[in-house]
């Protein structure tokens, strides 16, 4: 190899070397995913939850995301990309709370975005929260401040539950 032709070499293979494995253009988390936190709507603050069974509603295969064997105080809600809309059904397995019709569904309408990250990414959808319902048994209220779902790891969620018994509380 003549001389100029291995100075070339030396000067700018290294630099592609070293930027085809650069991976700091990329986050850990490489899918959208929705963060939801649990909340007590009486006092506002993160609560741990036990007894709950989260799952998806007609989701394929096995759609249980929460089993009532843990406790969290966040969890993580996917939404489907080849449709405009999932829900989420929430069953409250304590001894007080272990009935159907206290069940809880959180519906989510939405419109998602194939989005082109960079080379070390890839490609990942972004999903644009277009109409947010459920119901008002155990869940309280549902905070949404974002209505954007991306990839980054922040809580777009708040789930506030009834935490007190209405019985129970001074007037």
């Amino acid at each position: 190899m003549n001389k100029a032709l291995k100075t070339i070499a030396t000067a700018v293979l290294p630099g592609l070397f070293v930027w085809g494995c650069n991976t700091s253009g990329c986050t850990d988390n490489r899918s959208s995913i929705l963060l939801a936190g649990f909340y007590s709507s009486s006092t506002l603050r993160a609560i741990t939850v036990d007894s709950l069974e989260m799952g998806g509603v007609d989701a394929p295969d096995d759609s249980l995301l929460v089993d009532i064997d843990q406790r969290l105080n966040q969890v993580y809600m996917p939404l489907r990309s080849d449709n405009t809309s999932t829900q989420f059904c929430f069953h409250y397995a304590s001894k007080a709370l272990d009935y159907p019709e206290l069940n809880d569904t959180v519906t989510l309408e939405y419109s998602s975005e194939p989005y082109f990250a960079s080379e070390e990414c890839g490609a990942m959808y972004r999903y644009h929260v277009q109409r947010l319902e459920y119901t008002t048994h155990i869940i309280d209220s549902i905070a949404l401040p974002d209505s954007l779902i991306n990839n980054a790891n922040i809580e777009r969620m708040k789930i506030f539950f009834r935490t007190e018994n209405p019985d129970n509380t001074r007037q």
